[in-house]
């Protein structure tokens, strides 16, 4: 079992991945580089751009494919793209995993075919459900070999993930009703939904060198929380309408016509304006906020990275957008008149 669990977490499985993906490291050499294949061409690829040379040596290029994120004597690996579908299906796939995506389809979904929907997808249950599973497997699926192609994560990583998320799933599908009810359990299930989130970010696994994952994974969690809080103010104060009980969400989409498409165009550019408004400017307070408190230079962007700062800062703001998306933007669409 030892050996099977040190064999998938081999940098050279992700090697081969990629170069079955038609990904190969860019000579060094720029007269090698130019003699190469005019149909291939040297390419930047988000996400392994920044490689650490193999054993730190030299400007060998790193044939393990694996990036070290703020590894020291970081090595700024070029690829050479031989297949174009692989490369830009798993461009497509990554960005389902980034915050760009989170920013765009959800508020989307929420503003214009269904808030219920929206909620459902955010806490894995959508009617039906068994439409709801098929899109999770896909779209994970699609995540999860991006973070290969892209070098980020070892194929231990991802099956290890997969396993917890399988099991997650099974433990708690009994209860999803009941949690998709809670917004209007008690006046108290705010304040649970920012501490233990908070809670769980601020005491997030330290690794031996800075990695991303600590401020991507409270950004996700702090989303979330932002948007059950809006959930629970529209219930508290009846900004929106119960669904029927049946929950017929894919009957309801409208047709698309073309009044429809430039509505619906109109209330995600309003809403997306004020949601990137209110991250600024959360931001920036915060992080005043914080830099004050803590007595740390404001020119210093290290000082983002740090725990204490990080974690507080992108929390309140993410949390901040979470509340606006659900509850202050459908109020500015009603105010100027879309429906």
């Amino acid at each position: 079992m030892a050996e099977l669990l040190r064999s998938l977490q081999d940098s050279q499985l992700v090697a081969r991945f990629q170069r079955r993906c038609g990904l190969f490291p860019a000579p060094d050499e720029g007269p090698r580089e130019n003699g190469a294949d005019p149909t291939e061409r040297a390419a930047r690829v988000p996400g392994v751009e920044h490689l650490p040379a193999a054993n730190g040596k030299g400007g060998e290029a790193p044939a393990n494919g694996l990036r070290r994120a703020a590894a020291p004597e970081a090595y700024v690996q070029k690829y050479v793209v031989k297949n174009y579908f692989y490369y830009y299906l798993f461009q497509f796939s990554a960005a389902l995993g980034q915050e760009v995506f989170y920013i765009t389809f959800l508020p989307f979904t929420h503003w214009n075919i269904d808030p219920y929907l929206s909620r459902r997808l955010i806490i894995i249950w959508v009617y039906p459900f068994v439409l709801g599973l098929v899109m999770a497997v896909v779209f994970s699926t699609l995540v999860c070999l991006s973070r290969l192609y892209t070098g980020m994560h070892t194929v231990l990583d991802v099956l290890g993930g997969v396993l917890i998320t399988a099991l997650l799933i099974v433990l708690t599908y009994p209860a999803w009703t009941f949690i998709d009810c809670l917004d209007s359990a008690s006046p108290l299930f705010p304040v649970c939904v920012i501490v233990v989130p908070f809670f769980l970010c601020y005491n997030y696994p330290v690794s031996d060198y800075y990695s991303p994952t600590r401020a991507d994974t409270t950004t996700i969690l702090a989303a979330g929380a932002g948007v059950t809080i809006g959930f629970w103010i529209n219930h508290f104060f009846q900004l929106v309408s119960k669904p029927a009980e049946s929950l017929p969400v894919i009957q309801n989409i409208p047709p698309l016509t073309t009044y429809m498409l430039v509505l619906g165009l109109t209330k995600f550019a309003v809403g997306i304006v004020l949601i990137l408004l209110v991250r600024q400017l959360v931001q920036n307070l915060s992080l005043q906020v914080l830099y004050s408190w803590f007595k740390v230079v404001t020119r210093n962007k290290e000082a983002r990275r740090r725990l204490e700062i990080e974690v507080p800062y992108k929390f309140v703001t993410y949390t901040s957008v979470g509340i606006c998306a659900t509850t202050f933007v459908p109020m500015l669409h009603r105010f100027l008149g879309l429906p």
